[in-house]
C-alpha cells in the first residue's frame, strides 16, 4: 500500500495538469480563426519590437538630460563624422550615456558582483558617462580610415570622369555612384554633396560640409584645392591629378612610418610574453644543476 501512494499521487498529477491543458486550450476553430486572422492582417498590424521599446525609453532619458550649447555642438559634430546624422542621434546618445553610468553605479552599488562600495560605485557612474564618448570617438576614427583609404581611387575615377568631359559635379554624382559597394561611406558623403548642390547650396559651402563631415585631413586639403581651382579658374584635371600624386607619396610615407614603428611595438610583447619562456629554457637547467651542486656542499661545510 505505501508502494502505491506515489504512484497515485504521480497519476493523479498528471491527470489534472493535463484536464488543465486542455481547459486552458482554445477551441480548434477558434484556433483556426485566429490563424487566419494573423494571415490575412498580420502583415499591417505587428507590434512592437522590443528593441524600439528601448530605444523609445532612451530618447525619453535623453530628452531630460541636461546640456550646454558648447557640448552639444562638439557632439554633434562628432556623431556626424562617425556616420549617424539623424536629428534623434544626440538625443539618443544622451540617453545611452546617462542609462549606461546609471547601470554601472547600479551594478556596483548592489551586491551582484561583489560586496556593496559607495567608492567603486561613483567610479562605474563616471565611467559609464565617458565610456560612450570614448567609444563613439573610436567609432569615428574608424571610419575616418575607411574613407582615408578610399581617397585614391576616388581620385582615379574623378580624374577619369574629369578628362572625359563631365562637369565636377556630374563627375563627383558618377563616382558616387561607382564607389557604393567599395566605398560605402565615401559613396554616401558625395551623394550627399550632390543633394546640397541640388537644394542650391554653393559648390564650395557643399565641399566645405563634406570635409567637417567626415573629419579627414585629406580631404580637408582635397576640399580647399578644389576650392582654390574653382575660384582661380585653372584646369581641375590637372590639379586632380597633382593631388592624387601627392596622396599616394603620403600613404607611402604613411606606411614607411608604420613600417618603423613595428620593432619598437614589437618590444613589449617579446619582453612580456616570450623572453620568460627562454630564460626558463636557457637558464632553468644551469639553476637546477647550480641548486643540486651547490647545497649538498653548503650541507657538508656544516
Amino acid at each position: 500500500m505505501t508502494l502505491m501512494l506515489p504512484l497515485l499521487a504521480f497519476v493523479f498529477g498528471t491527470a489534472l495538469v493535463i484536464a488543465a491543458a486542455y481547459a486552458l486550450a482554445p477551441a480548434r476553430s477558434v484556433a483556426i480563426d485566429r490563424r487566419m486572422d494573423e494571415l490575412t492582417f498580420g502583415r499591417d498590424v505587428e507590434e512592437k519590437p522590443r528593441f524600439e521599446r528601448i530605444i523609445a525609453s532612451l530618447k525619453r532619458i535623453g530628452e531630460k538630460a541636461p546640456r550646454s550649447a558648447k557640448e552639444m555642438g562638439s557632439l554633434r559634430l562628432r556623431l556626424v563624422q562617425a556616420g549617424y546624422r539623424r536629428d534623434e542621434a544626440l538625443t539618443l546618445f544622451f540617453g545611452m550615456r546617462i542609462a549606461f553610468a546609471l547601470g554601472l553605479y547600479a551594478l556596483f552599488a548592489s551586491s551582484l558582483i561583489t560586496k556593496p562600495n559607495i567608492i567603486v560605485a561613483l567610479g562605474g557612474l563616471g565611467l559609464g558617462y565617458v565610456l560612450p564618448g570614448m567609444v563613439l570617438a573610436r567609432l569615428a576614427k574608424k571610419r575616418a580610415h575607411r574613407i582615408r583609404l578610399s581617397l585614391a581611387d576616388m581620385l582615379d575615377l574623378l580624374v577619369v570622369r574629369v578628362e572625359a568631359g563631365l562637369g565636377l559635379d556630374q563627375a563627383l554624382q558618377r563616382v558616387g555612384s561607382e564607389l557604393e559597394f567599395a566605398y560605402p561611406e565615401l559613396s554616401d558623403e558625395l551623394r550627399l554633396i550632390n543633394l546640397e548642390l541640388r537644394a542650391g547650396k554653393p559648390r564650395s559651402e557643399a565641399l566645405r560640409n563634406l570635409a567637417d563631415r567626415t573629419g579627414v585631413d585629406d580631404l580637408s586639403a582635397l576640399v580647399t584645392m578644389l576650392i582654390q581651382t574653382d575660384k582661380f579658374g585653372t584646369s581641375v584635371a590637372q590639379s586632380l591629378r597633382v593631388y592624387s600624386e601627392t596622396l599616394r607619396t603620403k600613404r607611402r610615407q604613411r606606411a614607411d612610418e608604420a613600417a618603423a614603428k613595428t620593432g619598437v611595438k614589437m618590444v613589449f610583447p617579446l619582453v612580456v610574453c616570450i623572453f620568460p619562456a627562454i630564460w626558463v629554457i636557457t637558464i632553468g637547467p644551469a639553476a637546477i644543476k647550480f641548486i643540486t651542486v651547490l647545497f649538498p656542499m653548503v650541507e657538508n661545510t656544516r
